[in-house]
């Protein structure tokens, strides 16, 4: 008898057995620190180091918990994509936040923008994502014909696309991001194509190097906006559509918002603040535009469906071409009860911290800065808060439900300390 295909056979079966095991070595959701390659769900501990070695992929019907204070290192050779297709609840504190970020030699003033790890790409199949007290940056990685999600048909599927910094696809899946930081980004901070969507109390800055918006949605999105700060995006600070023809129709409530010398590094048509297009419903009250490109504006040829609101905003300018391109036009939209001058340095906010005359230009974000309100602040008692949430009884997910903050009667995301 001829043993040796027998053994051969045998040889080849220990090989690929130790080759699994190997793989599965990479896939590490036990409670201490760990690295991932390929796919992965269960939980990582509080104050955990993940390192992601390559792109990872939560599948279909499993999740994946991340618990306070753990850091999500990103290879900055491999720069992964992290796929949801299962759920993801990223669940920081205010003290001890969840980081998915790179080696700190690597957050040079070169790399401001990113470029060293994809995003977080979450199919159709994900029915519920958070982020709360939830860091991500240095990302934005430009897809190739090797990328997972050229691969498998999601975000734009194809090669040569900045990786927004989160993607959700789900019109019938639950979004939370919360409490969270999103900066140095290539382009999008997030690219939003359907869902039951709180974004609050966020801050997003130094992103976009030639495009890029802070919070972009389309339609399938019903969505409550309030209480965040965008400081310096290349494009919009909200770029409001309904494009993509998903149901529901697109409506978003963006409220209590300040935006701070959004729109100037991008000088096209379409750069600004706030823009509108494609019958999107927007409601849109007690937003501050400070030193902004433009304020709210429109898309003639497609503009916004003619029930929305627009009510109780503020505009301040530091010289004059900003205050003169805030000026109500065909394209630029006026609001009821806006506060809004021809003159530059009328309407000052008061912050706490900001020097008003930083150059429209600058990206560079200092954290020492605030902009709460200072006695005397015409943003003060000119908010309305007699208007109706989409998610004021708030949203449930994993347990959890969360709330969009109830309006303020100040203009902008922060009053008084």
């Amino acid at each position: 008898m001829n043993l040796k295909p027998i053994f051969t056979a045998l040889l080849l079966s220990a090989i690929a057995i130790g080759g699994c095991r190997k793989a599965n070595l990479d896939v590490d959701t036990s409670s201490g620190d760990g690295s991932a390659l390929g796919e992965i769900s269960g939980v990582w501990a509080k104050g955990s180091t993940q390192v992601i070695k390559g792109d990872v992929i939560i599948p279909e019907g499993k999740s994946l918990i991340i618990e306070e204070g753990v850091t999500v290192l990103m290879d900055t050779v491999a720069k992964p994509e992290f796929i949801v297709k299962g759920n993801l609840y990223s669940r920081g504190t205010a003290d001890n936040p969840i980081k998915f970020t790179v080696n700190d030699a690597y957050k040079t003033d070169a790399k401001k923008f990113g470029k060293l790890w994809g995003g977080i790409l979450a199919a159709k199949t994900c029915q519920e994502l958070v982020l709360d007290h939830t860091i991500l940056e240095y990302g934005g990685n430009t897809t190739s014909d090797a990328s997972t999600s050229v691969k498998q048909g999601l975000y734009k599927a194809v090669a040569g696309e900045n990786v927004p910094a989160l993607w959700f696809s789900n019109v019938n899946g639950k979004l939370i991001v919360v409490n969270s930081i999103v900066r140095h980004f290539q382009e999008d901070c997030t690219y939003i194509e359907g869902g039951k969507i709180i974004f609050a109390n966020n801050t997003f800055y130094t992103t976009g190097v030639t495009g890029g918006e802070a919070m972009n949605f389309k339609s399938g999105c019903l969505a409550d906006v309030g209480f965040n700060l965008v400081y310096s995006a290349n494009t919009n600070a909200l770029k409001l559509s309904n494009a993509g023809d998903r149901n529901p129709q697109a409506y978003i409530i963006a409220y209590n918002n300040t935006m701070i010398n959004t729109g100037w590094r991008r000088p096209s048509a379409k750069g600004g603040s706030i823009w509108l297009e494609s019958t999107v419903h927007a409601d849109l009250y007690n937003n501050l535009f400070a030193n902004t490109r433009f304020g709210i504006k429109r898309d003639t040829k497609a503009p916004e469906d003619k029930r929305s609101v627009i009510s109780n905003n503020l505009y301040y300018g530091y010289d004059q071409i900003t205050v003169n391109q805030f000026q109500p036009s065909k394209d630029i939209v006026a609001g009821i009860n806006d506060i809004i001058s021809t003159k530059a340095g009328d309407n000052d906010p008061k912050f706490v911290n900001y020097p008003e005359s930083t150059p429209v230009l600058n990206a560079v974000f200092n954290t020492a800065w605030d902009f709460h309100l200072q006695s005397g602040s015409p943003a003060l008692n000119h908010g309305i808060t007699n208007f109706t949430r989409h998610h004021a009884v708030g949203i449930t997910v994993n347990g959890v439900t969360y709330v969009s903050p109830d309006p303020a009667n100040y203009i902008g995301a922060f009053g008084t300390k």
